[in-house]
């Protein structure tokens, strides 16, 4: 990762675009929770007689859990499944995810989230959890998380899934920063193109190769600063044109 971080000026974003803000995806970004959906998923495949690989699992990541079914039928050439018993499928995927997250405790934060999170609230800069996920407040409250953010926006309150922006400009809505004055951090393809596409910044988390269009990649939280964040921003908004 490089990157040249400006010298401190608190005026570089000029005016009010001082006010930046940062967006979490959750699954794989803040918690260790996609091997519970992986395992899930891996079950109710076997129960379909369609094997899931390693690789494909990964390419459901900041899917809907209704898109992600999707993708596992037409994947395993189960065209005779119809809408009732999609509903079923995914009903069922859910339960097993739940039970799961029973397991979950502070200790499935993922490295680097803490000492981050305390670097932006140190510095005041406001900050929200954007995922397609119905269960991201249990998996926050399980996790010790939920204290650290004021903004949810999840599965319950969007109904278009990653790579629509939606998600992500209700964050920003909420969090009241512009998303050209924002960040998001991703560890989804899908995520990476909404963000985009709601016009932020994005940082991919994760194998650069799966993540096209992220402005920057790390493979841990732990390679992230403030400043890196706030540089992205920065170095990366173009030079107002002279008159």
């Amino acid at each position: 990762m490089a990157l040249d971080v400006p010298a401190e000026n608190p005026d570089c974003l000029g005016g009010e675009e001082n006010l930046w803000a940062v967006v979490f995806d959750l699954d794989g970004v803040l918690v260790d929770t996609a091997k519970f959906h992986a395992e899930a998923w891996k079950r109710l495949g076997e129960e379909l007689g369609i094997p899931l690989s390693d690789e494909f699992l990964r390419s459901l990541r900041g899917l809907s859990r209704m898109d992600s079914l999707d993708r596992i039928l037409e994947w395993g050439g189960r065209t005779d499944v119809g809408p009732a018993e999609r509903e079923r499928l995914a009903e069922r995927k859910n339960r097993w995810y739940v039970e799961s997250l029973e397991r979950l405790t502070p200790r499935d934060v993922l490295p680097g989230v803490e000492e981050l999170l305390d670097g932006l609230a140190f510095r005041g800069v406001p900050v929200a959890v954007a995922s397609s996920s119905k269960n991201t407040r249990l998996v926050l409250e399980r996790t010790g998380l939920a204290k650290r953010f004021s903004v949810v926006v999840d599965g319950n309150a969007v109904l278009r899934a990653k790579p629509d922006p939606t998600i992500f400009l209700e964050a920003f809505r909420r969090l009241g920063v512009s998303p050209r004055n924002g960040v998001v951090i991703e560890d989804a393809g899908s995520g990476v193109e909404a963000a985009r596409r709601a016009g932020a910044r994005v940082v991919g988390v994760g194998r650069p190769e799966e993540l096209p269009g992220a402005d920057l990649v790390v493979s841990s939280l732990r390679e992230l600063t403030v400043d890196y964040l706030r540089a992205l921003l920065v170095l990366q908004r173009p030079k107002p044109e002279k008159s």
